[in-house]
């Protein structure tokens, strides 16, 4: 176990007081509480922890921060967890952690994948598209087994993940992102306003770049005090919520933002109590305000890449956040201020330091001067040609700049840690993502936020201020605003050390295009990649990212971009403006599947709605089937039933006497409003305003093309209600398309419509003897025939709940639809159904309510219409309104090709042996003889044994089918051909008297 040699005696934020292990590659190491996995092996000394993609090259930490492109390891938290591509400068160490390098055999230190960095000049950029063409036959048998064994960074897991995750939905006036200065100060304005406020940061607690600054003051207070008083400020108020190790990985529209929030991934295993591994956010928020902060650049030279070669600012990090030393002699390499302030800090720490600046000393005066007062070596006008060491840096290789911009001799410093600083680049990534437009800002180099197309505000130095005191006044008055306060602060802030000289890739002694300087560390894209698109004819940056994967790795070219953006807009003598931007694409870090999944996993993965009823239907015996998203009742077998059986006396029982059936799922639209009547006749075909309160009527609606989307039974309630029920699997889109037409094409009409799917359920009493087992139970409400005539609907009480009795069938039988509360459902059904006893009361299903429709030729949209059908093809075009200015789809219907002849029409079929069955979705032909390909006639919709008509009957879409009756057509069977003959598809009481029920 190890002694932790480059942990700081004092210092960081880490407890010492609760030390821990964690394991790498095999091998335990110590760290504490408040490590991450990046921090513990530093400070054991480890500084390799990977290979890079292609050319499997020695690679350690870069950065400690989100943008880390080389650290990626597996992280196994036992219960058969692992996971690939954790970033360790932002995997928090835990405890019993078991972690691993990746792309990597046998071993990290000694890769047999290194072979790729001797054959480089092979891979080349575009390689690939150049490599793989010839010969052709190698494809499927060399080439893709070989590519797809190389693909990927680490080894997806095998097994189902063990964890839980949540989803949550949020709304809020304003929402922060990023903790930092800037960030906090836009929390605290508006949290005085009383108005809802979220603060998201993705790093383990609030202060941002201020956890690491222990030599500035706020306002007269240490800046680390000044963070602790602003988070006990915010979290005195109510109306704020703050979120540390939740990132803001997607901006969308309506300032829509998507977060992660990881939960539990810090605890030991023991201590998460069930809690989820990861929560998904949803916010919709009313403002936004941007302080995500910027990422430091490397420096482009030979080998810059080597482990200990890292990024200036996290140097400066893991001394003073998690004390520890990344190095004992330190060479900075800089084109900035901002090292020098490192240098400081690491100085203050007792590390040697040297810097090395590529400014001419007379453009470096002051940092020349801040260096020497602390005793710091400077060597200004320097520039860095290369490094050398394997598995960890050793030397610094410099050399002076002349005059004349040549390259003096070289010289080797001596190190073991190496800091690079070109200056800042601000994460912009959100703010381009909400749609927001960039512009180039020349005296600092980078695009910064310009036109905004949301409800949105960046403030800070992703905003390209870089002044503590100028952020946390900038955060400030961007937090008002979006508060509505008229208000500014002034802050009294410790000075920083800003400003930089843009280099893209730093002078060197010899030909550019024979060493190798990283662009892009994950992907191993050098500069000599970037010139060899460039001179292939890559000039657009999208191509050029494309062919050399510049900015397509993890990090997706936080530290990358604006390197490789101003070395091609070199090499294409043109302003970096000319050459743009690439595309910031969500996420802005990864995401785990399991957080975007959520809980729709294992039995949720898609969802099973139940009626209220369902508890009975099961404890009944009944099987069941899926119907969209609902589990139905497909019917209830007795002993020795088989489903046939089963239908067939329910279907006996429905006609004869009395049946029950749950019709809770059926989709229920309240359409509410003074212009009700006037939007139900724009979306249905038939008319509306003349349609009596306390009347039913059936509605057919239809898409704009003019095909049958859905139908369903309408009920009056009053002069401005509607009560709409659509089919089991259309409520959904039904609703989406009336709000669709209601919000963009009728904003005018003053109208209101709300789902009621879940608030009624529906009990279905259907048969002869409907009426007599309901009526004890109702009351205010006559159910005589003259009272309450077929397709009617009264308000009233059934069983002493409120109801509204719809007086319609889907059967051919007197039937009444018994809407009531969700929550009484269940008592009136055994209500109705123990006193049905007496009468042979039988619960019925889906398949026997099938059969019973099919008997009275009633159509199932989705069954009898495949998304070409016309209501007149089904035999509705008499619904369809001859007075209506308009209605959804009326335009479509006078289309030639849906009023020519030969088009499908409903119609019966009786096969000519009546025991015969024919498949639904049967071809049926004239002439099974003719020759191939036989012209086919339609097919066959529906088809069921009917015990009302003591045969098999089928329903079916034939070509000009009622100008067909009476003729014998030829239908598919497995075995080949069954004969039938067309027919009416009303094969039970053509004249509807059953269901009007005068007589009873």
């Amino acid at each position: 176990m190890s002694r932790q040699p480059f942990r700081l005696e004092r210092g960081g934020r880490i407890d010492r007081s609760r030390p821990l292990t964690i394991r790498f590659d095999g091998e335990t190491f110590t760290g504490y509480a408040g490590d991450t996995v990046a921090s513990t092996l530093l400070a054991n000394g480890v500084h390799l922890m990977g290979r890079s993609f292609k050319y499997h090259r020695p690679r350690g930490l870069l950065s400690v921060g989100t943008d880390e492109p080389n650290a990626l390891l597996s992280a196994d938290r036992g219960a058969g967890r692992v996971d690939p591509n954790n970033r360790a400068s932002v995997l928090e160490a835990v405890d019993g952690l078991v972690t691993g390098s990746q792309n990597r055999w046998p071993s990290l230190a000694f890769d047999v994948g290194a072979v790729n960095d001797v054959l480089s000049p092979v891979f080349v950029a575009g390689f690939y598209y150049k490599t793989f063409m010839w010969p052709r036959s190698f494809w499927d048998k060399v080439y893709e087994p070989i590519i797809r064994a190389a693909a990927g960074l680490g080894v997806a897991p095998a097994g189902p993940d063990p964890d839980r995750y949540a989803h949550r939905h949020a709304h809020c006036d304003l929402l922060v992102v990023g903790a930092g200065p800037a960030g906090l100060a836009a929390a605290l304005a508006a949290a005085r306003s009383g108005k809802r406020v979220m603060l998201a940061d993705e790093q383990a607690e609030p202060g941002g770049a201020l956890l690491h600054d222990v030599t500035s003051t706020i306002d007269g207070v240490p800046a680390q005090d000044w963070v602790a008083q602003t988070i006990a400020a915010l979290d005195a108020h109510e109306n704020v919520v703050v979120l540390p190790r939740t990132t803001a990985f997607g901006y969308y529209n309506h300032n829509h933002v998507a977060l992660v929030e990881r939960i539990t991934d810090h605890l030991p295993a023991g201590d998460t109590h069930g809690a989820p591994r990861e929560r998904l956010w949803q916010v919709r928020a009313g403002e936004v305000v941007l302080a995500t902060g910027s990422h430091e650049r490397p420096l482009v030279f030979a080998d810059n890449d080597r482990p200990g070669i890292m990024l200036a600012e996290s140097l400066r990090i893991l001394v003073n956040r998690y004390a520890v030393a990344p190095g004992r002699e330190i060479v900075l390499a800089t084109t900035g201020s901002s090292a020098y302030t490192v240098a400081a800090d690491l100085k203050a720490a007792g590390l040697a330091v040297t810097i090395v600046d590529a400014r001419l000393a007379v453009d470096c005066v002051a940092d020349t001067a801040f260096a020497a007062e602390r005793g710091i070596t400077v060597l200004p006008g320097h520039t860095v040609v290369g490094s050398k060491g394997r598995l960890r840096v050793s030397g610094l290789i410099v050399a002076p700049l002349r005059a004349d911009g040549s390259v003096g001799p070289r010289r080797t410093l001596a190190c073991d840690c190496v800091g690079m600083s070109g200056g800042w680049t601000p994460a912009v990534h959100l703010f381009s993502q909400s749609r927001g437009k960039l512009a180039y800002d020349a005296g600092q180099d980078a695009f910064l936020p310009a036109s905004h197309a949301q409800a949105e505000r960046s403030a800070g130095a992703c905003a390209g201020t870089y002044d503590l005191a100028a952020c946390l006044a900038a955060g400030f008055a961007a937090g008002a605003q979006a508060a509505s306060l008229d208000e500014t602060r002034a802050f009294e802030a410790s000075p920083a050390r800003t400003g930089f000289q843009p280099m893209r890739v730093m002078p060197t002694d010899v030909d550019p295009g024979r060493v190798r300087a990283f662009v892009d560390f994950q992907n191993d894209v050098t500069a000599k990649d970037l010139k060899l698109a460039v001179r292939e004819g890559f000039h657009s940056i999208e191509h050029v990212k494309r062919y050399t994967t510049t900015g397509m790795a993890t990090d997706q070219g936080k530290t990358s971009n604006m390197n490789a953006l101003g070395y091609v807009a070199g090499l294409l003598d043109k302003e970096l403006p000319q050459v743009g931007t690439t595309t910031f694409r969500p996420p802005y870090t990864p995401v785990s599947f399991g957080a975007l999944v959520g809980p729709s996993k294992g039995a949720l993965f898609d969802p099973v709605r139940k009626t209220p009823i369902d508890s009975w239907a099961e404890a009944n015996g009944a099987a069941f089937e899926p119907v969209s998203l609902w589990r139905r009742a497909w019917y209830f077998p007795e002993d020795g039933e088989d489903m046939h059986a089963a239908v067939a006396r329910e279907c006996a029982a429905v006609r004869e006497g009395l049946g029950i059936f749950d019709a809770s799922t059926l989709g229920k639209i309240e359409v509410v409003g003074p212009d009700a009547a006037e939007f139900m006749n724009r979306m249905y075909v038939n008319g509306w305003s003349k349609l009596a309160p306390g009347k039913c009527r059936y509605g057919l609606m239809l898409k704009e093309d003019g095909f049958i989307l859905d139908d369903g039974v309408v009920a009056r309630l009053a002069e401005d209600r509607f009560h709409v029920t659509t089919t089991t699997g259309g409520a959904a889109r039904v609703l989406a398309l009336m709000e669709d037409y209601l919000q963009t094409e009728w904003p005018d009409l003053d109208v209101f419509l709300t789902s009621v799917t879940e608030q009624w359920a529906v009990i279905a009493l259907q048969g002869p003897k409907a009426r007599e087992v309901l009526a004890p139970f109702v009351s205010d409400i006559d159910l005589s025939n003259e009272a309450m005539p077929h397709m009617s609907v009264r308000e009233g009480y059934v069983c002493g709940v409120p109801t509204r009795l719809m007086r319609v069938s889907f059967t051919g039988e007197l039937g009444y639809e018994v809407n009531v509360p969700a929550d009484h459902a269940l008592s009136v059904w055994e209500t109705l159904y123990d006193a049905g006893r007496a009468h042979g009361i039988t619960p019925y299903g889906t398949e026997t309510m099938h059969v019973l429709r099919a008997e009275k030729g009633f159509i199932i949209v989705g069954q009898e219409t495949d998304g070409t059908v016309t209501p007149d093809d089904v035999g509705l075009g008499g619904m369809v309104s001859k007075v209506k200015r308009d209605f959804v789809g009326m335009r479509s219907l006078a289309r030639p090709d849906l009023v020519a002849s030969g088009r499908k029409q409903l119609v019966g079929l009786e096969t000519l042996d009546p025991n015969e069955r024919l498949d639904e979705g049967a071809q049926i032909v004239v002439d099974p003889s003719a020759p191939v390909p036989v012209p086919m006639l339609g097919h066959v919709t529906s088809s069921y044994w009917s015990p009302a008509c003591g045969r098999t009957i089928a329903l079916a879409l034939v070509a000009d089918g009622r100008a067909r009756m009476g003729e014998t057509v030829h239908v598919t069977t497995p075995g080949g051909f069954a004969r039938a003959t067309i027919r009416n598809p009303v094969f039970v009481d053509a004249e509807g008297v059953r269901v009007h029920a005068r007589d009873s």
